[in-house]
């Protein structure tokens, strides 16, 4: 059964048998992911979930990032992931069509911190995670997001599942009813694009798949077999398009999804679907010396699906600005760069942006299949008083055939952590994520991500 094999590949790999690369790419998703997390620790939607959580509901095991207290690892790993995924500068996974990391690595260092985990042990549950994201979005099929599901949540309920059960130490038959739980619970929609609802899908996701391995430890039962038979996950959610699960079930850790596709890393804090048009309108604006001021139409070539989480056309907030090609496109011609600051409700409705806007437009390009912001290629033409630039990106931003390098990955997560940790703080919790293997106990790393100099919130 599907099911039970999957479970058993989670469940009976031993870390040793994750090869290096894989947990080193683990660990660099981990770096990337705690930074995202701090920088969004005071996002508006991390305060209204962290208001909600009742810090004396539970045995307080786990550390909410930026903050000075700990509360039960269900609440802790909701406003993590959450804070993770608030500025949508996280990383991506091509095959499961969405942001794993935002889900998985909280909920590693949650459930590591509250059963005194090794780094190693963390690392290995991250990867785990991340191959069952993999291999159940292949299954899933595109259709799954094109109707509307969100896969960061809906598929991301899974790998929480996964990543709380092998640190929990849930044996196979144990990991299959959380996955049956699980499946009760998964939801989450593309509709809320663009508003805070988005990021709070990834934390639902995680606190699910931590509820989950909970009750199933403590013996709550569920149907064993989700993935198989009549009515099963893919059937009832899917759209018949993905790849057969028996197929995929051959290919666990042949090769791992951390080495084929890989992990996507963001440069710019905004949906993935709008960065290899950025790719191209810096190249054409540095190639052509172009001036914003000699534009007369921006085109942006999307392959069929590719844009489909761009949903945001005419954007009033900062938040629809992050999913929106139109403003993406003008603002960065018109400041040069896309920042965190570029994403606020008022640099969304600057008269000059607003104007440049309405020269961006959108064009098909005829293709077989469907794609996403992570896949295929994208076309782009500056049309000037000069003439016209075109130029047809092939690679996406972030991914491994066009890799971030070290500087700008500490570079990055420094510029996240500093706000809150101060420089100093934020080097030292750098040097610790990048030495976690060493680490007996994560605990010293979650304590590591506290700031002491926390805002107040209002």
């Amino acid at each position: 059964m599907i099911t039970r094999r999957l479970a058993e590949f989670v469940v009976d790999t031993p870390t040793g048998d994750i090869p290096e690369a894989v947990l080193d790419g683990a660990r660099l998703a981990l770096v990337d992911t705690v930074g995202c997390g701090l920088a969004g620790a005071f996002e508006p939607v991390t305060r209204i979930v962290h208001e909600w959580i009742d810090v004396g509901g539970g045995k307080a095991q786990a550390t909410v990032w930026g903050r000075p207290i700990k509360c039960a690892p269900s609440d802790a790993v909701l406003v993590n992931a959450v804070a993770a995924h608030s500025l949508d500068f996280d990383d991506s996974l091509p095959t499961l069509r969405g942001h794993p990391s935002a889900v998985i690595a909280p909920t590693a260092l949650v459930i590591g911190e509250a059963t005194h985990a090794s780094g190693d042990d963390v690392l290995a549950a991250y990867a785990l995670g991340l191959e069952v994201a993999g291999k159940l979005g292949r299954v899933i099929g595109d259709g799954h997001y094109l109707r509307g599901w969100h896969t960061t949540a809906t598929i991301g309920a899974f790998t929480a599942t996964t990543v709380a059960a092998r640190l929990l130490g849930l044996d196979s038959q144990a990991l299959q009813r959380a996955w049956g739980l699980a499946a009760s619970q998964s939801s989450g929609l593309v509709r809320n694009f663009g508003t805070m609802t988005k990021s709070y899908n990834a934390g639902n996701a995680a606190r699910i798949g931590v509820v989950s391995a909970y009750m199933a430890l403590k013996g709550l039962t569920a149907d064993p077999e989700i993935f198989d038979n009549e009515n099963n996950f893919f059937s009832t959610y899917g759209s018949g398009d993905g790849a057969d699960p028996e197929s995929v079930l051959t290919l666990l850790g042949r090769p791992w999804e951390m080495i084929n596709p890989g992990i996507f890393i963001k440069s710019w804090p905004c949906c993935y679907g709008n960065h290899r048009p950025i790719g191209g309108l810096l190249k054409l604006v540095a190639e052509h010396s172009i001036g914003t001021d000699e534009v007369t139409s921006i085109e942006i070539g999307f392959l069929p699906g590719a844009d489909s989480a761009l949903i945001s056309r005419d954007p009033q907030t900062g938040l629809e600005g992050k999913f929106s090609i139109e403003y993406v496109a003008a603002a960065l011609l018109l400041d040069g760069r896309l920042v965190l600051e570029t994403f606020t409700d008022a640099m969304v409705r600057r008269p000059a942006v607003r104007e440049l806007m309405a020269k961006v437009h959108r064009k098909d390009i005829p293709g077989r299949g469907m794609y996403s912001g992570l896949s295929g290629y994208t076309d782009i033409a500056i049309n000037t008083h000069r003439g016209r630039f075109s130029t047809r990106i092939e690679f996406t931003p972030g991914s491994p055939a066009w890799p971030p390098s070290d500087a700008e990955r500490t570079e990055k997560f420094i510029g996240n952590a500093t706000p809150l940790m101060g420089k100093t703080g934020a080097r030292h919790l750098f040097d610790i994520l990048m030495d976690c293997r060493s680490i007996r106990d994560v605990g010293v790393l979650a304590e590591a991500t506290v700031s002491r100099h926390v805002p107040r919130i209002h």
